[in-house]
């Protein structure tokens, strides 16, 4: 392709400095508007009369750094280092108001498609929407970590994209006012360089986002899941600085660092045409008429480049309805305009004309949204952050109603605003909503409901077993309790300051023996975050990081301070365990840093303590105990995590609700046992069940997101894995009551019960694994097996699959796992009679031996038979008298003993026999002479002895 080069006029001195020059073609595409941000003056050019002197505007004090038109061209914005943002009348020029001002430079403006809306943004933390009518500030758009370079309204007045200058895009939702979607690191980074800015912009039919790639190319993104659709990657040796949108979004043009301009067809993504330039162009647009393209250089030079598109190709104007008819849609400064947009400047514009006329789109998208709650302070101040490639669902009105209520009770709503940190939430809470019931505890035990009125509010517990508990009657509340939590004692209420009341903590116990049990306690300087229950006492964690722990009669007992801001409390029994912030968010990925404390309460120690983790991107929205007491919790993602001894002390998964979740489906927690999780199925967008009616459990099989499995067997391994666990923490429990000195009986049924269904799974893996003929790993899992029995089934069935050399090798296992369970047995014998012994003030032994052992002095392994040799195994030690040695080696049984189990362990006991007989005989008797003859014939005639009743004729 033959590359073109063209001839500029200067338009601004830039005094041989680079500049960011901007550049825009009003709609009837008889003027030009250029400006530079060392230049202070905007210049109004004639495109009809190129060389007629222009109209300036010398209205800002220093550069003009950015310019945008209305998209009916009746009104002109400018944005200047003066930190002013000033709006003419057009194309007159004349001057209508400041609009809005900074504290830094502006970089980047656009207008909505009504222009009833202007976005502008730049070194300050921010992007301001200003309601044109008035000057007003609809909203600021905060999560931005560098300076606004580019900002671009959706075509359809969904959504709005900007680019900050490391590189960071993000996509707003601006009736809510929150991200939907943030991709980090995917623009190049301009923070040297303001002469040049990233290049964004939506297609005209909104269904593509186009962003500057690392890779000197252009990338676009998908409107509603933000996936990378493809690139345009050409001749480009530089990283690309701008880029325009053709109108009929069939042509793209793109500027780049080395001075080129590319044309391309995107349908084909292929360049279709170029021009070489002296400087590097640092904005172009597109003529609304007819097949030319404005462009200015960082040197303040601008031109019209004529026939950017060959003739042979469709007009870039082509396909673009009639503009004309759209002239209405514009800004209130004129009395021919004939529709007034609403005072209350709303976000959305879908009942007005786009001037695009943007095509109907044929695809269709589910757009998926996880809602979080606004904390308590203003909404302009915490614009929520979310994961890069999550989607998003546009909620309904309703929804942002309760959203907006919710804000009221932040302790328990989950606020996940972006890189701040997790407000504290209650465990089993909902978010208040006017006229309606809310939870403020909902666990396996029961709820406890509050409905609020006028000067009071009402509160209900309800226990789901009705017999499981007493009946509780309803109390009125009058300081506004907020949080609760329910166990089989009582109920502790808590609630954060107001205008009225102190923040206060109530314990309301179910039984008591004597009159008016009931107490609370006021908080002056600071406030409840968190409460939680034991056997026999309240903890309450404050806004000042104290943890406060009470008695049930309302003694308080300790106050501790915590390391960091609460997240939430929950308690089971004797152990009280604390969540709290360990570090600020990671801005990486949006990473809550998260960590976890174990308390016994009773004993006045900490357990267990460490990380808590949570999906990046995600909050903590649960967490407590199991019914067995193992400390659990659950994410915004649908990642439920168990903590459990292994590996030191690990969380490990064990349900993800991304397998099981249904896109129109929510999981709201309440608990789990040691094999189901209870929880409340909501239907999207909702995230928290309704108080009334009465919403129902659903149990979930716990589900661990394992690895697709070259057998198709992930059911029978989440069932292995989870099984492993349960034994794991069962043994654990085991031992700790062994030490206490407790009954573990119940303990070694269900231990036993779980190693059998354990087994059996085991089996089944085995089957899987033989019919997808992967040996090896049958090996190992025949190894796991617990039982005996079971790994004869195996042999069995692996003989009935006709896998001779499986079984062969099934058959040493068992061997060697029966030999090693007897030598085992024997030494816990040993050790255990052993202990029994008397011993002399010496700590000698004494024995009383027969002559033919007493004969002995030499140690017996001296032999070199290799009948008497056997694995390294450890031998049995005599703890038994001489009488009883000679018992074993006359056995009265009928049936026939196993020769090489009784000659090993007669060979042991003989041994050590011998060497205890060899120590007493020398301290009574120094004269006494060794004889190795004797020795070896004593201890043959003993083998002689065993052969003979072992013979046929002694049966």
């Amino acid at each position: 392709m033959k590359i073109r080069s063209m001839k500029l006029r200067e338009a601004h001195k830039n005094n041989g400095v680079s500049s960011y020059c901007t550049v825009q073609w009003d709609l009837t595409a008889e003027h030009i508007v250029t400006s530079s941000s060392s230049d202070s003056v905007i210049s109004i050019h004639d495109a009809l009369v190129p060389s007629a002197t222009p109209k300036f505007l010398r209205n800002h004090k220093d550069g003009v750094t950015n310019l945008a038109l209305s998209p009916n061209s009746t009104c002109l914005a400018s944005g200047s280092t003066d930190r002013s943002v000033k709006l003419y009348k057009f194309p007159g020029g004349e001057f209508e108001s400041n609009i809005s001002r900074f504290t830094l430079p502006i970089r980047a403006l656009s207008f909505n498609r009504s222009g009833t809306m202007l976005a502008a943004g730049g070194d300050d933390d921010g992007i301001k929407l200003i309601i044109t009518i008035d000057g007003s500030i609809s909203r600021v758009l905060k999560g931005h970590r560098g300076s606004i370079t580019a900002i671009a309204f959706d075509p359809k007045s969904e959504y709005l994209a900007s680019v900050d200058s490391v590189g960071t895009v993000m996509i707003w939702n601006l009736e809510l006012g929150t991200t939907i979607h943030t991709l980090k690191n995917i623009a190049p980074n301009t923070s040297s360089d303001f002469s040049t800015l990233t290049a964004l912009g939506w297609s005209p039919d909104g269904e593509m986002l186009a962003v500057s790639g690392l890779k000197n190319d252009i990338v676009m993104y998908d409107r509603d899941t933000a996936e990378k659709l493809f690139t345009l990657r050409g001749d480009h040796t530089k990283p690309v600085c701008f880029l325009a949108w053709s109108l009929n979004g069939k042509y793209l043009a793109t500027s780049g660092l080395d001075r080129q301009v590319l044309i391309w067809d995107v349908a084909t993504k292929q360049d279709i045409e170029r021009q070489k330039f002296d400087e590097m162009i640092s904005c172009m647009s597109w003529k609304p008429h007819g097949n030319a393209l404005a462009v200015i250089d960082v040197m303040g030079k601008y031109g019209v480049w004529d026939s950017v598109v060959p003739s042979s190709m469709k007009s870039p104007t082509e396909g673009v309805p009639d503009s004309n008819s759209h002239k209405s849609n514009g800004l209130v400064f004129f009395e021919e305009e004939e529709k007034e947009p609403s005072i209350s400047g709303s976000l959305s514009d879908d009942g007005e004309d786009s001037f695009l006329g943007s095509e109907p789109t044929s695809r269709k998208r589910l757009r998926k949204q996880i809602e979080y709650e606004d904390s308590d302070e203003d909404i302009n101040d915490g614009m929520s952050l979310l994961s890069k490639s999550e989607s998003r669902k546009k909620p309904s009105v309703g929804d942002k109603e309760s959203m907006k209520k919710s804000k009221a009770t932040p302790t328990s709503t989950l606020s996940f605003t972006g890189p701040k940190m997790q407000e504290a939430f209650q465990p089993g809470s909902t978010p208040a909503q006017p006229g309606k019931r809310r939870f403020l505890c909902y666990n396996m035990l029961g709820s406890i409901t509050t409905m609020k009125h006028d000067e009071y509010s009402h509160i209900e517990i309800d226990f789901h077993d009705t017999g499981r508990g007493p009946r509780i009657p309803a109390m009125t509340d009058r300081f506004g309790f907020t949080m609760a939590s329910l166990n089989e004692n009582g109920s502790v209420f808590a609630n954060l300051c107001n205008e009225k009341n102190m923040s206060t903590l109530m314990y309301r116990p179910f039984k008591s023996w004597a009159n008016n049990s009931e107490w609370s306690m006021r908080f002056e300087e600071e406030e409840v975050r968190a409460v939680a229950l034991g056997s026999s006492w309240v903890a309450a964690v404050t806004s000042l990081n104290f943890l406060r722990i009470f008695t049930e009669g309302g003694l308080q007992r300790h106050v501790v301070c915590l390391d960091g801001p609460v997240v939430t409390a929950s308690g089971f029994g004797d152990e009280l365990a604390v969540v709290t912030h360990s570090s600020p968010t990671l801005p990486s990925n949006e990473q809550q840093m998260l960590e976890f404390s174990v308390f016994n309460v009773p004993n006045g120690t900490e357990t267990i303590r460490g990380r808590l983790p949570v999906t990046p991107g995600s909050c903590l929205t649960w967490f407590g105990f199991s019914e067995e007491g193992q400390l659990t919790s659950f994410d915004s993602m649908g990642f439920l995590r168990a903590f459990t001894k292994q590996y030191g002390g690990r969380w490990l998964p064990l349900f993800s609700a991304s397998k099981l979740k249904k896109k129109e489906e929510n999981y709201w927690m309440v608990g789990l046992n040691s094999s189901k999780l209870f929880c409340i199925l909501c239907k999207s967008p909702d995230k928290f069940p309704q108080a009334f009616p009465k919403p129902v459990l659903t149990l979930l099989d716990l589900s661990i997101p394992i690895a697709s499995s070259d057998l198709g067997a992930e059911n029978l391994e989440n069932e292995f894995i989870i099984s492993n666990m349960r034994l794991s923490e069962i043994q654990r429990r085991i031992q700790e009551m062994d030490a206490l000195g407790q009954d573990t009986t119940s303990l070694d049924d269900e231990a036993f019960n779980i190693e059998t269904a354990l087994d059996r799974c085991i089996l089944r893996l085995i089957h899987s694994c033989c019919n997808g003929d992967k040996l090896v790993r049958a090996i190992e899992l025949v190894k796991l097996l617990t039982h005996e029995k079971s790994v004869r089934g195996a042999i069995k069935l692996v003989t009935t699959l006709k896998l001779p050399n499986l079984a062969e090798r099934f058959n040493t296992i068992l061997e060697e796992r029966l030999l090693k369970e007897a030598t085992e047995t024997m030494l816990k014998e040993t050790t255990e009679k052993k202990d029994t012994l008397p011993k002399t003030n010496g700590d000698t032994i004494k024995t009383f031996t027969s002559p033919e052992i007493s004969k002995a002095r030499e140690p017996v392994n001296e032999l070199k038979s290799p009948q008497l040799t056997s694995p390294s195994f450890v031998k049995k030690k005599v703890t038994q008298e001489p009488a009883k040695v000679g018992k074993v080696l006359e056995p009265k049984e009928t049936t026939k003993p196993d020769l090489k189990a009784l000659v090993n362990k007669n060979v042991a006991d003989l041994k050590e026999g011998e060497v205890k007989q060899v120590e007493v005989q020398r301290s009574s008797n120094p004269f006494a002479k060794s004889s190795k003859n004797q020795e070896k014939g004593s201890l043959l005639d003993s083998l002689k002895m065993l052969k003979k009743n072992e013979s046929p004729s002694n049966k």
